[in-house]
């Protein structure tokens, strides 16, 4: 009998024992595995390397690309200065119905994105419920710049708001207690205390939201619709190539798992060197 038997299991050399994983999940983790990295791969053996460059710096592709990128940006922050209230109400609020409004906010992760995007046109849409009011003003959403903005919000806000209020429950609410105690008023509490301790779930919730932002199609197609420079985000350009250009569809489509890629390993970087 080993050492490590006999004493149960307990490390003599004051070790923390290491449980391991049964031989037999390396199999379907494996499988897993390869139903995200084969597409990816096979997706590379697809690209016309000679010609890569010429076919995502053209007019239209550049185009797309920085629509999306302020299109995501302004979509992100919105979801931050909206769902991290959201959030804290969620986990802090003992208002009756929350459970309902939690559904409610969490409904766009399992809607089909058209149905978003058909949802937000009978509400801003120029017949819509608040679009018909705003028309009256010379206030116009559906197909600008705005609508794209407002459907990105719609499908990401989720992300962010499940993150943030998994990260309040996990932190608890012992230290605002105490700050509370001290005579710290809730503002202070939530600048000083409750950010503080959530900041690695924001940073999750943040990048969760601008990547889901970044590669919105289907509700920005049915609100926003496809008008080049106005509207015609890259999921959008990388559509409409397909048709007539595929090489061009599978280029700019390695440029926007590119820049996700990159969004996700800098937030990743950034929280493991604690900067933030």
């Amino acid at each position: 009998m080993t050492a490590r038997a006999a004493d149960g299991g307990r490390s003599t050399a004051g070790h923390r024992p290491t449980v391991g994983v049964p031989v037999w999940i390396f199999a379907p983790a494996a499988v897993g595995a390869l139903v995200v990295v084969l597409p990816l791969a096979a997706m590379f053996t697809r690209i016309d390397w000679s010609n890569f460059l010429e076919l995502v710096t053209s007019e239209s592709a550049v185009a797309a690309l920085i629509l999306s990128l302020k299109t995501a940006t302004t979509s992100t922050a919105v979801c931050v200065l909206l769902g991290v209230p959201m959030a804290i109400v969620l986990s802090r609020s003992s208002i009756r119905g929350l459970s309902i409004l939690r559904s409610l906010v969490v409904l766009p992760l399992v809607l089909p994105p058209v149905v978003g995007g058909i949802a937000l046109l009978y509400t801003f849409g120029r017949q819509g419920l608040l679009g018909e009011h705003l028309e009256a003003f010379g206030i116009r959403i559906a197909f600008t710049t705005s609508a794209v903005v407002l459907a990105q919000v719609f499908v990401s806000l989720p992300f962010l708001v499940v993150s943030v209020e998994g990260a309040l429950r996990t932190a608890g609410d012992r230290y605002d207690v105490v700050a509370a105690t001290l005579g710290a008023t809730p503002t202070t509490v939530l600048r000083r205390v409750t950010v503080p301790l959530i900041l690695p779930g924001l940073i999750s919730g943040t990048v969760l939201a601008f990547a889901r932002a970044l590669g919105e199609f289907g509700a920005t197609l049915t609100f926003a619709g496809s008008l080049e420079g106005v509207t015609r985000t890259l999921p959008l350009e990388i559509y409409l190539q397909r048709e007539s250009d595929p090489d061009a569809a599978v280029a700019l489509s390695l440029v926007l798992i590119l820049v996700a890629a990159l969004v996700v390993v800098t937030a990743r970087g950034t929280r493991s060197s604690g900067t933030l």
